[in-house]
């Protein structure tokens, strides 16, 4: 077996350090740190391929997507999602609670029942007039239609008095989809 000799080998490696200068070791250091990654990334990459070489499963194999519910199931989750008419003035309450909350100033709404003979479904149209800061606004929006399943929100208008004013003046309209106590 033959013998190597470290130590010739470290003195010409730092006799071609100090010659090339620290820009041709950086260079270097940097090409075997490159070398490196590569022959690292190298099997990864074969495993890579040989998966992506594999056929897609069967499309039986797969997890079935339910059957679509009927238009009489469809029916009737719209039927269990709606409010009843007699806890509207409760739902009302809940908006000025959440308006509160938020920050925002209410000036007297405009409430108004009616009956949808299609659907058999009673609706109570609220109109509110806000006033507070834009964010504060559509924060209230949001809590207000997730506190409230069976709420839409029909309208929305901004108006600010001057450019340099904090505070916008909002008109938001809900619909409530209500129906009679069973």
């Amino acid at each position: 077996m033959k013998e190597y000799r470290i130590a010739p080998l470290l003195l010409a490696v730092r006799l071609w350090a100090l010659r090339a200068g620290p820009a041709a070791c950086v260079a270097l250091a940097l090409l075997l740190a490159g070398l490196a990654t590569w022959a690292w990334l190298l099997p990864q990459h074969a495993a890579l391929r040989a998966e992506l070489a594999q056929p897609l499963p069967a499309p039986s194999t797969l997890a079935q997507a339910p059957p679509p519910p009927t238009a009489n199931e469809n029916l009737a989750l719209f039927h269990a999602t709606l409010g009843e008419k007699r806890h509207a003035e409760q739902q009302v309450k809940t908006l000025f609670d959440l308006a509160e909350k938020s920050g925002l100033t209410l000036n007297r709404g405009e409430y108004k029942f009616g009956y949808d003979r299609a659907s058999g479904v009673t609706t109570y149209q609220i109109a509110l007039p806000v006033k507070g800061a834009y964010r504060n606004i559509w924060q209230f929006v949001l809590q207000a239609l997730a506190a409230v399943p069976f709420a839409a929100l029909d309208e929305v208008s901004f108006r600010r008095d001057t450019i340099a004013d904090p505070a916008v003046d909002a008109r938001l309209r809900f619909t409530l989809y209500l129906k009679d106590a069973s």
